[in-house]
């Protein structure tokens, strides 16, 4: 029988922040500067969710080093200019944010830098300060548990009370390596069923998730 729930752990880019349509739309655009095709589907199964060591390990061994490196200062170029202009909060994470009343956290692939950026050009940063996690901070990215599993042990919480909101397909696998319950959301740029399996619940519309988290822990 699954314990209640103690602690919702938060992925940042696609979940609190809109940031995956804009990269997938940047990825494609590098991609075709170095000459490396790809579908708006390729660069989701591939890169959403991964961190940017894992995502530039394979850029390496697709082009080589030094394309590499440019596609890594292309990105980040891009990404910022887009920030600035186009980002927004993911839809009716605010109201859901008001309406969750457990401990929260977030734990994602991106750097502190990054998120600091994104969640304080949405005003999102002031809700979790000091309860942040980068995967800079553990030996493997997604899907690999040890993210989610250094921010549980961080914030005191045992894994099987934890549940993770994410919305790509190694998140998903990273909870499940982790023993966390996990919920999809399959409102972003990754098809719902590629977030489904064991222990996770896919839903659509950040305004379900208080309902859905409660339903969870009951």
């Amino acid at each position: 029988m699954n314990k209640p729930i103690e602690l919702v752990i938060f992925d940042c880019d696609g979940v609190l922040v809109d940031t995956e349509r804009l990269a997938v739309r940047i990825q494609i655009e590098i991609g075709d500067e170095l000459g490396w095709t790809l579908t708006a589907d390729e660069v989701i199964d591939r890169f959403v969710g991964k961190s940017e060591s894992s995502i530039h390990a394979m850029i390496t061994e697709r082009l080589g080093g030094e394309a590499a490196d440019r596609w890594h200062e292309r990105n980040r170029e891009l990404h910022r200019v887009a920030i600035d202009t186009e980002l927004t909060a993911v839809e009716g994470i605010e109201d859901a944010l008001d309406a969750i009343t457990l401990p929260t956290c977030v734990a994602s692939s991106g750097s502190h830098g990054k998120m600091r950026h994104t969640l304080g050009r949405t005003g999102l940063w002031d809700r979790f300060e000091g309860r942040i996690f980068s995967a800079t901070e553990v030996a493997r990215g997604k899907p690999a548990p040890d993210l989610f599993l250094h921010a549980a042990r961080s914030m005191g919480f045992a894994p099987e009370v934890c549940v993770v909101v994410e919305d790509s397909q190694y998140g998903v696998r990273a909870a499940r390596a982790a023993g966390m319950r996990s919920l999809g959301f399959a409102g972003g740029v990754t098809p719902g069923e590629w977030l489904a399996g064991e222990g996770t619940v896919v839903f659509r519309s950040m305004r379900e998730l208080p309902g859905v988290i409660d339903a969870l822990g009951q």
